[in-house]
């Protein structure tokens, strides 16, 4: 089993898609930890709506490609996301492996960890909230030291909807039938 931590964002129904799309990662892999969800403008498109950002922490013995093409693509897929040529469009769901534990991996495919951490100050506050010590594998950095690099930027913690988020799988984990080993 390997710690694991996907990004999750929405722009489109965001607090339905993202309380949507947590809860069927909870039926498919066992989610450990949620960050607080950040509002956040848009990257490369002030004229679209804000999202809802947040990191989840997993615990699964899915292989990364595995994890991407049968869990969160599927995921997508079941909340309407349609991928397009544009990668700043606007989406009900975008999920990403970020962090696979301390796998280094750069194929066409999948890029591990996945360069965006070193960019997005919102990645950055989501890992650090879920593991303040880590060490980002090939960069040399701790989640600390990255969110201090980073700086503060405009983001604003949904402290509420995250704490509702965070009851939700909390109970669904308790469940029998939800207690994934995956």
């Amino acid at each position: 089993m390997v710690k694991a931590f996907i990004s999750m964002g929405s722009n489109i129904e965001p607090a339905e898609n993202v309380k949507r799309a947590i809860s069927l990662l909870v039926s498919k892999v066992r989610v450990t930890g949620i960050s607080t969800v950040y509002l956040t403008p848009p990257v490369g498109r002030p004229d679209q709506a804000w999202y809802y950002n947040c990191v989840i922490e997993i615990v699964t013995d899915v292989s990364p490609s595995d994890l991407k093409y049968k869990v969160l693509r599927p995921i997508e897929d079941a909340l309407g996301r349609v991928r397009t040529e544009d990668k700043y469009e606007s989406r009900p769901i975008d999920l990403d492996l970020i962090l696979y534990d301390s796998l280094v991996l750069q194929r066409e495919e999948i890029t591990l960890p996945d360069p965006l951490i070193l960019q997005r100050p919102f990645l950055a506050e989501g890992l650090y909230e879920l593991a303040p010590d880590l060490e980002i594998p090939g960069v040399g950095m701790t989640t600390s030291q990255l969110i201090t690099s980073l700086g503060k930027a405009e983001m604003v913690p949904l402290r509420e909807y995250s704490n509702l988020l965070k009851m939700e799988v909390s109970h669904a984990a308790e469940l029998p039938e939800n207690r994934k080993t995956g």
